[in-house]
């Protein structure tokens, strides 16, 4: 690839990784504050509400729009446990594949080129994709457990990094399906209490309820933070 070419994809890649930092953390919230109108709308649609609500995580989540953790609260909220998880776990796979494709799309190889060129980041490339299929699928899982984990840029940096898609996709899944099922539970019980959202939910419940599941909520994200990035530092990474 010429320097010109080069560059331009660079520059495509930074503008993508910028948008993928900054708009889910916002739109995240935005959902998270109409959390009642989005429910509404799904539990209007029985016979396609969890068509829809698959097809728009994968979606929303693949192009860097929403946060997987808000979706996923929104799907305990109205599906509950029992399908909410499974439909998460569809939403984010039909995710990481779209975020995947376009990661590749925009800027594999200049992101690739850059890489090589810093010894430091030379070395976390291999380590991800340069020893095989079960070293990859388990870095890969390790890096998708801690709740912390971007989930739009980190597909950027696994498709700029080469990793391959089989490794990407399962090791996705393994990985994230821990943090996911903890927000499901959380909506689940928050739609539980018969509030429509979550202004509702505050203002029927005690303080000590809410700081209660908030509590425990944080208590087995941190766990699964420390467990990640614990096994990620004996890895080497």
């Amino acid at each position: 690839m010429s320097d010109g070419p080069a560059r331009s994809r660079l520059a495509a890649t930074a503008v993508l990784g910028a948008l993928w930092a900054l708009l889910p953390a916002a739109l995240g919230f935005l959902l998270l504050a109409n959390l009642g109108a989005a429910s509404d709308w799904l539990r209007s649609h029985p016979g396609s509400g969890m068509a829809a609500f698959v097809a728009i995580f994968a979606v929303t989540s693949g192009l860097g729009l929403l946060p997987t953790y808000a979706q996923a609260v929104l799907g305990g909220w109205v599906f509950g446990l029992a399908a909410g998880v499974p439909a998460a776990l569809a939403g984010f796979t039909g995710g990481a594949l779209l975020g995947f494709a376009v990661s590749r799309l925009v800027g594999r190889e200049a992101l690739r080129q850059r890489i090589d060129q810093h010894p430091k980041a030379h070395v976390i490339r291999e380590a991800l994709v340069g020893h095989g299929f079960w070293r990859t699928l388990g870095t890969v899982t390790l890096l998708r457990l801690p709740p912390n984990s971007p989930f739009a840029l980190t597909n950027l940096a696994m498709a700029g990094s080469g990793v391959r898609p089989l490794p990407f996709l399962v090791g996705t899944i393994l990985g994230m399906t821990p943090r996911t099922a903890v927000m499901v539970g959380l909506g689940a019980a928050g739609a539980a209490s018969g509030a429509r959202d979550i202004v509702q939910l505050v203002q029927e419940r005690s303080g000590w309820q809410i700081a209660a599941g908030i509590g425990v909520t944080i208590v087995v994200l941190m766990v699964l933070a420390a467990t990640g990035n614990h096994a990620l530092k004996r890895a080497g990474m």
